[in-house]
């Protein structure tokens, strides 16, 4: 009888360990906005451009002053991110020079 107590005693934490099943939790998050990571790329492209036209022209390196950057070719909710690319793309070649194998350079 004591065997069978020692032996449910020891197999009892097992039997709390649950189950091998995986939950699956879905979380709901809507998908981005098309054209999110165009808009970015697009804003890149254009401060490298726009960067290089103001230091080859000798003019002051002021991104404010960019036609572009202060009305972006795209829709109102993409603002934000072709400027966030705009801002990229023009400091890297403000403080780092044009990007290593960029096209058109």
């Amino acid at each position: 009888m004591t065997k069978w107590i020692a032996l449910g005693a020891l197999l009892f934490p097992f039997s709390l360990a649950g189950c091998g099943h995986r939950t699956v939790v879905v979380y709901n998050v809507p998908p981005p906005l098309a054209g999110v990571a165009d808009a970015g790329h697009q804003g890149y492209n254009d401060g490298v451009v726009a960067a290089q036209q103001d230091i080859s022209a000798g003019r002051p390196l002021k991104i404010d002053w960019h036609s572009r950057f202060r009305n972006p070719p795209v829709p109102p909710p993409l603002f934000g991110d072709y400027r966030h690319g705009f801002r990229a793309g023009y400091n890297q070649v403000v403080h780092h020079g044009p990007p290593q194998g960029y096209p058109g350079l």
